[in-house]
């Protein structure tokens, strides 16, 4: 490090090649965003960093959620919440050193075991930035040439107390984005807090020295949100890994080994592996297979795509199934798929529950067509792995969504919310096998030019190597 002034300027401190990195992940693993910050972490280190991964985590729950088995790299310090899921006061827990209180979510679910950040008043706020400041001192932060900080939450504020000196970059992965938008709409009921923590996110991302985004619209969004000025972002997509790929599976082994040997399905209320298959149940996965993945939010709109499977069900030429795959136990929001099939008497449907990140490319290559409905998608990073497998996707034309699928070429895009399009859409996939296998190998194409986490890393490794030299003021 060394220092420079100039004529009616503050003397500021410069660090000339920053190679030591403390990325920082506030919730435990479970969605798309804890998956980039896993593969970011790793194109980092092969790209000459040395990065220690300071993360939220849980022990309990038969190890979903646990940071040790989910984190592939090295460096990893996990902050335990089993203690705190655990207690009577969740939000007031203190159990020391590598533990912290519940983290918040950005989603409002009934009777969740993270209550939305809005709901949380001054004094848990506090809690939660005093814990995460101790595992951020202990982790080295101060000591750290960068700071790189998944989503905006009580870590950017215990890093601007613990390391005020050291450079931030923040990463916005959409979510975040959902809860500010609400709060400008109107906060719901409950949201008592909803305006402090609003300026807390503005003041975060101002703090931040640059701000990753992964697509287009996710930056307009944010900008406007946060107040920042667009030259503020760095636009970079998310990827896939070199596990993503085209290769041969034995899809009736694999469909009864996870839906009737070791089924993982669960209803509202119930525990993973209570929605489970008989194999006579399996026909219709011999012909074509479709597959939504993610998590059941109200955004991903599950119940719409199984109101739209049914309708195109009777005019499929050949047996046809859905698969659910994902859900996190005990998560969800609205109406859940399992009350939805029933609702609308659907048959073919079927609830495949959690699985590891690492199984996914054999979920994807025992299927012929990805469906994702989801409306306000920053991204889609599943949209890319299902593409790099030669799956093609049926997506929404917003968001991220409408910048990774070309319509009619590497896939097909609807209008947001539109079940009869939605419907048109899968049934002309379904009914053309020869057309649809011809997208996906287009789609597998653009995935492979466009997305791979290696070229990837490559630019996140740029963009962290050249941030703007002047890292605190001195006079």
């Amino acid at each position: 490090m060394f220092a420079i002034s100039g004529a009616g300027l503050p003397s500021v401190q410069v660090r000339a090649d920053p190679h030591k990195l403390l990325m920082g992940f506030y919730f435990y693993p479970r969605g798309g965003s804890a998956h980039a910050c896993d593969a970011i972490s790793g194109q980092l280190i092969a790209n000459g960093f040395d990065v220690t991964l300071l993360v939220g985590s849980r022990s309990d729950n038969a190890g979903l959620g646990s940071a040790e088995e989910f984190y592939s790299g090295t460096g990893v310090r996990s902050v335990d919440f089993t203690g705190a899921i655990a207690s009577e006061d969740p939000l007031g827990f203190d159990g020391g050193a590598g533990t912290a209180p519940m983290h918040a979510s950005y989603e409002d679910r009934r009777d969740a075991e993270d209550p939305v950040f809005a709901s949380l008043d001054d004094r848990a706020f506090e809690r939660q930035v005093q814990a995460w400041s101790r595992e951020l001192a202990s982790a080295g932060a101060a000591e750290a040439d960068i700071l790189y900080l998944h989503h905006l939450t009580p870590l950017n504020e215990a890093a601007q107390r613990i390391a005020p000196e050291v450079p931030v970059i923040g990463h916005i992965h959409g979510s975040e984005l959902l809860m500010l938008e609400r709060i400008a709409a109107g906060s719901p009921a409950g949201w008592t807090h909803a305006g402090s923590w609003a300026q807390r996110m503005c003041d975060w991302a101002a703090g931040c020295t640059r701000i990753v985004v992964n697509s287009p619209t996710g930056l307009k969004r944010a900008s406007a949100l946060l107040d920042l000025d667009p030259d503020r972002f760095a636009l970079i997509p998310n990827g896939f890994g070199r596990d993503f790929a085209p290769r041969h599976t034995s899809r009736r082994s694999h469909w009864h080994r996870h839906l009737v040997d070791e089924p993982k399905g669960w209803g509202p209320g119930g525990t993973p592996g209570e929605v489970g298959y008989r194999d006579e149940d399996l026909g219709a996965l011999d012909g074509t297979t479709m597959l939504a993945i993610g998590r059941f939010t109200e955004v991903k709109r599950l119940p719409l795509l199984i109101e739209a499977f049914a309708a195109a069900k009777p005019r499929f030429r050949q047996p046809t199934g859905l698969v659910l795959l994902g859900g996190y136990p005990g998560e969800w929001e609205g109406e859940h798929p399992l009350d939805a099939i029933e609702r609308v008497g659907a048959t073919d449907v079927f609830l495949a529950g959690w699985q590891p990140h690492r199984d996914l490319p054999a979920f994807l290559n025992a299927s012929d067509l990805l469906v994702h409905p989801s409306v306000n998608e920053q991204f889609g990073q599943v949209l890319v792995e299902a593409m790099a497998c030669g799956v093609p996707a049926i997506a929404v034309e917003r968001g991220g969504p409408a910048t990774i699928v070309d319509h009619d070429e590497t896939g097909w895009l609807i209008g947001p919310d539109d079940r009869d399009a939605l419907t048109e859409a899968i049934v002309q996939a379904v009914n053309d096998p020869v057309g649809r296998q011809l997208i996906g190998r287009a789609a597998r194409g653009k995935a492979v030019e466009s997305y791979s986490w290696e070229e990837i890393g490559s630019r996140i490794a740029e963009l962290v190597r050249g941030l703007p030299a002047t890292v605190s003021q001195v006079g």
